[in-house]
């Protein structure tokens, strides 16, 4: 007599919801961080946050280990989100809801409240002063906490350029902070 293995089409689905519960467990935070650095707000990042990874859930069967790192892959995603959102944006000029929000504090100090105030507003303004190269490759740095050699694979530059990009940009903000004091 012959056995048949019967195949349950849901094991194959749970494993996949199980891969991508991982996936977002793991990146979400650093895909938040990066978008963050990019743009500012809050309430936008929570929404490109979740476009990059309806994106992924959508192509991962097109992710190929042979090409690149997965999270060379997922960046370059998040990247591209962004770069859509401010294409569709420029046309519109907003202003950050955030701004508001961080006039409200829950802390007792005042003082250490408009210390971090006005630091932030002088960060957020030195930022603007950067490029739009200079811009990516510090939220892909910090925010979204990648090597070097991640981001050079992400933007298509060598690893040293990215090294030599960011030491650069990191002394054009330094002055550009100790000008705002």
């Amino acid at each position: 007599m012959e056995q048949f293995a019967l195949i349950n089409p849901l094991d194959k689905k749970e494993t996949k919801e199980k891969d991508f519960t991982y996936i977002f467990k793991t990146y979400y935070k650093r895909v938040y961080n990066y978008i963050y650095y990019r743009i500012n707000c809050t309430y936008t990042t929570e929404d490109l946050t979740s476009q990059v990874f309806e994106k992924v859930m959508i192509k991962i069967n097109t992710y190929s280990r042979d090409k690149s790192p997965f999270e060379v892959w997922l960046f370059a995603i998040a990247r591209n989100v962004i770069n859509d959102y401010i294409r569709k944006s420029k046309k519109h000029k907003f202003f950050s809801i955030d701004s508001f929000k961080n006039l409200i504090s829950k802390e007792k100090n005042p003082e250490d409240v408009v210390m971090l105030s006005e630091t932030n507003n002088k960060l957020s303004k030195a930022l603007n002063i950067l490029n739009e190269r200079e811009r990516n490759i510090v939220s892909l740095k910090f925010g979204a906490t990648l090597k070097n050699k991640e981001i050079a694979k992400i933007l298509d530059i060598t690893e040293s350029n990215v090294g030599v990009i960011l030491y650069r940009t990191m002394k054009k903000l330094k002055i550009e902070m100790e000008r705002e004091d």
